[in-house]
């Protein structure tokens, strides 16, 4: 089965956080944290079509101006989400430059910022390159409780975690993962194209068995004829992404029920959990506690990030730490 997106870190892990959801089909990506995003090429970034901001810490929202500057000649819009009073501080760094050579007939881009409160949507601000990126308000999206944002293929789930500050945790997850058998399609003499990317969407939506799918040069065929045969449905991939959280009680249960059985978890690991008197001062999680919740939480695979530089000098103990700690129970029964 292959995955909607492929995920990977933007940086080292002990450079500034953030993650890059590449979709494996179609001109597209995603971002969870906007800090220094020099790692990634032009072309990379201009395939950026949403950001999810955690937070407005330097070391989470630098990357801004390079993405921002990147896309003002580029003609669809750029959509960014963070904590509540994010709208307005997109705001103010916009008009932090000048204008005066846009008009009417410049490449009409457009940057909507929007408040995530932990479990709606609040607020939602639009700049338009053509109206010299002033502020304008517009309707919200409706969403269910708990989801960021929802397309037809997959939604983004985000609760709020306290780190002093909200300090919003994601979730991608794909609605249902829908590939394609080539040996069966040949079978069915019915060619490779675009169109199977229809009848994955038909499937995805829940239309019924008998929607006609429409085959280039050959008659429509059902759509419950295709799901019998040439496509493999099973459940959708969840990709989630962590940082910046205090190590406390809630913050943990609430990272349990947004991670639980998650394919990847990209999770802050900024403290040996010998240091964790500096964990609760910076309000972060350990090594140990993050490989803990990923074990609790039964998710597949786990990627450490966002790593203290007092560890420098030993560039893999917190990795370490969080793998002897994902592993724990396995030990144990081996022992047994």
């Amino acid at each position: 089965m292959s995955w909607l997106v492929q995920p990977r870190l933007v940086n080292d892990p002990f450079s500034d956080p953030g993650v890059y959801l590449d979709f494996r089909y179609g001109r597209r990506a995603i971002l969870f944290d906007l800090g220094d995003v020099s790692a990634l090429s032009p072309r990379e970034l201009l395939r950026v079509s949403h950001v999810f901001v955690s937070h407005t810490h330097v070391d989470h929202m630098a990357g801004f101006d390079r993405l921002f500057r990147l896309c003002l000649h580029r003609p669809f819009p750029l959509i960014l989400i963070g904590p509540p009073g994010f709208a307005a501080q997109v705001e103010h760094r916009i008009r932090g430059f000048t204008w005066n050579l846009l008009d009417e007939n410049s490449v009409d881009f457009c940057l909507r910022a929007m408040d995530y409160d932990g479990k709606n949507l609040t607020e939602a601000a639009v700049f338009h390159a053509r109206e010299a990126f002033a502020r304008k308000e517009f309707d919200l999206p409706v969403f269910p409780q708990g989801v960021a944002w929802m397309e037809d293929e997959f939604r983004i789930e985000a609760v709020a975690l306290d780190h002093g500050i909200p300090s919003l945790a994601f979730a991608l997850r794909e609605v249902l993962q829908v590939n394609v058998w080539r040996g069966v399609l040949n079978e069915l003499d019915l060619p490779p194209g675009p169109w199977l990317n229809e009848a994955k969407r038909a499937v995805r939506l829940g239309l019924p068995d008998d929607h006609p799918v429409d085959v280039p040069g050959k008659p429509s065929i059902r759509l419950g004829d295709l799901k019998g045969r040439a496509l493999r449905i099973a459940p959708g991939q969840a990709v989630v992404y962590v940082t910046d959280a205090a190590p406390h009680p809630e913050n943990r249960a609430k990272i349990l029920q947004l991670a639980r059985a998650a394919d990847q978890l990209f999770i802050e690991a900024v403290f040996l959990e010998r240091d964790r008197p500096l964990a609760l001062a910076s309000l972060h999680l350990t090594a140990w506690e993050a490989g803990s919740i990923a074990r609790e939480a039964g998710v597949r695979f786990i990627t450490p990030f966002h790593h203290s530089a007092r560890y420098l000098s030993e560039p893999d103990v917190l990795r370490e730490e969080v793998f002897e700690s994902f592993r724990v129970d396995d030990r144990k029964a081996m022992r047994a």
